[in-house]
């Protein structure tokens, strides 16, 4: 029994007449009453007794009468819950992220994205970035966002925006009465460094600078995060170059300050997700990362 033969016999049986069923289904009586037949031979019983003024449901046509229109109103359902995953429009997207990533571009990005399709669910994964690229090749998210992506072959990558770096220290520090602090000024200052992770990051970007610009550089602590890096630096223990993002958190007694560096300038903010993946909801998020972007760069003229 196809939907169409259940299409045909919801209309006999609510109009109880094969001539006025046809006219509701614009087609001709015969063909109408071969399809019926047919239905009777492929479940063995009859479904209606004909009478001079129509068609009378028997037992068995009115057992089938009361599952009919539930099973068209689910295929109904199936069809346009298809239609709207095919559109990206419903389904689920998993995003991978790491912790200071939260303090600005993402939050906005999702928000963006849910507001346009509120029939996708977001799953949200707080993931190093060797866990992220582990976490798309398993499949277990869509997308991921971090700093400083290493080249892989099945791994695209594209940028989301450009931050200076600022540095983060107390407000008691000396450092504090200069209103641009040069990477020179931090030469054998007390440094803090996140995150302590072995693939290429921001530590080591910042290790990197005061080696090539001949700074000395003092590792107080080395942590995983920049929250726990920015505690820090509110406490004392050091001083902290991060991103300007990061300059969101707000903590008691601690600053910020632009850094004024040779080698450290800009850092990218960047998105990566499976090459070739051409999945609905992965390419309507990425239309939202590129027109972010693109506003971003307009802002940053």
């Amino acid at each position: 029994m196809d939907l169409k033969q259940m299409r045909y016999f919801l209309a006999v049986a609510e109009e109880q007449n094969f001539g006025r069923a046809a006219q509701r289904l614009y087609m001709a009586q015969p063909p109408l009453t071969r399809h019926i037949k047919m239905l009777e031979e492929e479940l063995g019983t009859l479904l209606f007794t004909r009478t001079p003024k129509g068609a009378e449901l028997t037992e068995a046509g009115r057992t089938l009468l009361a599952e009919v229109p539930n099973i068209l109103a689910l295929t109904k359902r199936a069809i346009e819950q298809t239609q709207l995953a095919g559109q990206g429009l419903l389904g689920r997207l998993d995003v991978g992220i790491f912790t200071s990533s939260v303090l600005q571009a993402i939050p906005q990005l999702l928000a963006t994205f849910h507001s346009e399709r509120p029939g996708v669910k977001i799953g949200l994964h707080n993931l190093s970035k060797a866990e992220q690229i582990e976490a798309l090749r398993e499949r277990r998210i869509n997308i991921g966002f971090n700093r400083l992506v290493p080249e892989v072959d099945d791994i695209v990558v594209e940028t989301v925006q450009e931050e200076p770096f600022i540095v983060a220290l107390h407000e008691d520090h000396v450092l504090c009465r200069k209103e641009i602090v040069r990477l020179r000024d931090l030469d054998s200052e007390p440094m803090i460094l996140y995150p302590n992770a072995p693939l290429y990051g921001l530590a080591h970007e910042v290790s990197q600078a005061f080696s090539d610009e001949g700074v000395a550089l003092v590792i107080e602590q080395e942590v995983e995060d920049v929250i726990t890096a920015l505690g820090l630096a509110a406490s004392r223990f050091g001083i902290c170059i991060t991103t300007a993002s990061a300059g969101n958190l707000k903590l008691p007694g601690l600053v910020y300050r632009p850094l004024s560096s040779r080698c450290l300038r800009h850092i990218e903010l960047n998105c990566l997700y499976r090459k070739g993946d051409t999945t609905p909801i992965l390419l309507a998020f990425l239309d939202v990362v590129r027109r972010f972007r693109k506003r971003s760069a307009i802002r940053a003229r």
